[in-house]
């Protein structure tokens, strides 16, 4: 070859090679302009073409169009973007749990409404003008259940040990209307202090409150239990990103556009190590929070079961009923032996005038039957059946939201290689990296310290266990004491107790006019729910403390 062609080679190759480097630097950055403004950003400072890009701190390095102050504002746009993400994926669990609460509420309280009035319609019609001045003895009980149900701080083994205790006053009383005056209130409190002796209600109330107290516990845990899931969804799905998450979200999600390749969507393996890394401290919810699923759904299962919910409701009226019938059928001998025990003597210094001779039997309540319809049990069916089935959808959560996140509209659903790795168009080879904070250690997309979890996420994980335990107990029929450790746990429609319903404490039925129950203000500082008799000791609460302390250190 002679000198001129060899001199026309190495001409032709040097304009090549500029061509290239100069159509390289010179590449157009109009899509990236296009795309910038179209997120509602000024294009002032904004290259018209490729830059140098040794400015940027978390995308790869090259040429870019880029600047450094477009990778500050695309990363914090970025970190709104994902926790609105969580943020919305968090809202959709809480208005099914919300839903959840709305729909079971109401049925329940329409079982307690429908109840109270068929008790009322039947004493009317049975007893007439001899109900009226009596109703607020029933109303009373029904109200008491209502609050009990609706968080208040109520022993609901109380509740109808005080109910008896005033029915039996009043029956005791209208046995002989023209003595009832002098019947003393030490002889009243006597009188009731031998109701386990002499049952003079037969064994309506015992079976009254083995079923009544199990379904109520079991309805109130569960709508605490629905509420309380929701209000843990919405902590945690507000608990702010991490600046390592928030540098690895912004190069998943926007450096692919300031490395000029914005249409090719992020690898999906890319994705979820991404989203597991990010979303390690949430994961670590999945085992708490599927025991409390698993849970509730076994105490849903349990309302239908016999004897079913709607049965036990309606049964109140039905003992009740059985109850003032075995009395007005037993009066003589149990105000003859009252007699004998207590005293015959009503008010201090005055003759009892009540004789012990037959006395002319007036109304009667004849005995109620409870018959469940096919339309009723039908409906509680769905009830039990929905509940069940939205629960069962979201057990999971915790553990498939990274997944989610990464959705095809995410992530790239195409061939392996033709996706972004975080570094260029091409496939990714890493693994997937497990759930959980502990399986992070060696995520080669987030840098996490494993010894650091979320403090927020830790204090959902004890609630999570602690309301998982009340339903457990409320399986059994067992009312444990709650202690809420939330600052602004009991929201609108949260089944716990308003401060105005909370009762403490109830002073004997049988005293002074003065000396009938009141509503007291909640004390803040001896915050309790009195269960069945059990009280959690000193040392259980420490324990609790203790084992919060080393969670909270985890």
């Amino acid at each position: 070859m002679d000198l001129t062609a060899v001199a026309l080679l190495v001409s032709l190759v040097s304009v090549s090679l500029s061509a290239d480097n100069a159509g390289g630097k010179a590449r157009s950055c109009a899509d990236v302009r296009h795309f910038y403004s179209g997120k509602g950003f000024t294009l002032n400072g904004v290259p018209q073409s490729e830059i140098s890009g040794e400015h940027l701190r978390i995308c790869p390095q090259g040429y870019t169009c880029c600047t450094s102050a477009m990778e500050e504002t695309l990363s914090n746009l970025s970190r709104r973007e994902f926790e609105g993400l969580v943020r919305e994926a968090g809202r959709s669990i809480q208005a099914s749990l919300n839903a959840q609460y709305r729909t079971f509420d109401t049925y329940f309280l329409e079982l307690l409404n429908g109840s109270e009035r068929w008790l009322e319609e039947a004493f009317v019609a049975a007893l007439g003008e001899l109900y009226r001045p009596n109703a607020g003895v029933f109303r009373d009980l029904y109200a008491d259940l209502r609050r009990y149900y609706s968080g208040a701080a109520l022993n609901l083994e109380e509740i109808l040990d005080e109910f008896w205790m005033k029915l039996l006053e009043r029956l005791l009383k209208a046995s002989d209307p023209e003595t009832a005056s002098l019947l003393s209130d030490d002889f009243l409190e006597c009188a009731s202090k031998q109701t386990e002796t002499l049952r003079p209600f037969g064994d309506a109330p015992r079976e009254l409150k083995a079923k009544l107290v199990r379904a109520f516990i079991a309805a109130r845990a569960f709508v605490q239990g629905l509420n309380m899931a929701g209000e843990i969804v919405r902590k945690v799905s507000q608990v702010p990103l991490s600046p390592e998450c928030n540098r690895a979200i912004m190069k998943l999600v926007y450096c692919p556009h300031c490395r000029g390749v914005g249409s090719v969507k992020p690898c999906v393996n890319y994705c979820k190590n991404v989203m597991k890394g990010c979303l390690a401290n949430q994961a670590d919810l999945d085992t708490e929070w599927q025991s409390l699923i698993e849970t509730m759904l076994q105490v849903a299962s349990s309302f239908g079961a016999e004897p079913s919910m709607d049965t036990v409701i309606y049964s109140i009226p039905v003992r009740i009923s059985e109850a003032v019938l075995a009395m007005q059928e037993n009066m003589e001998i149990y105000t003859s032996k009252v007699f004998k025990t207590c005293g015959d003597r009503g008010e201090e210094g005055t003759p009892s005038s009540i004789s012990e001779e037959p006395k002319k039997k007036g109304s009667t309540v004849t005995a109620l039957e409870y018959k469940p319809s096919s339309k009723s049990a039908a409906r509680l069916e769905v009830q039990v059946t929905d509940v069940s089935s939205k629960l069962k959808e979201m057990q999971f959560y915790w553990i498939q939201l990274p997944s989610a996140l990464c959705s095809g509209k995410t992530a790239s659903t195409t061939g392996v290689d033709k996706c972004w790795n975080g570094i260029t168009k091409a496939s990714y080879l890493p693994e997937v990296m497990g759930d959980g904070l502990a399986n992070q250690i060696n995520n080669p997309e987030v840098e996490i310290d494993i010894t650091k979890p979320d403090r927020t996420i830790r204090q959902q994980i004890m609630l999570l266990k602690i309301m998982s335990n009340r339903l457990k107990n409320a399986l059994s029929g067992n009312d444990v004491d709650f202690q809420d450790t939330s600052d602004d746990f009991s929201g609108s429609g949260s089944g716990m107790c308003a401060d105005h319903l909370c009762i403490r404490g109830r002073p004997p039925v049988f005293g002074p006019k003065t000396d009938r129950p009141k509503l007291y203000a909640y004390n803040p500082e001896n915050k309790r729910v009195k269960g069945s008799g059990n009280q959690i000791q000193p040392s259980v609460i420490l324990l609790v403390l203790i084992l919060a302390s080393l969670l909270l250190r985890r």
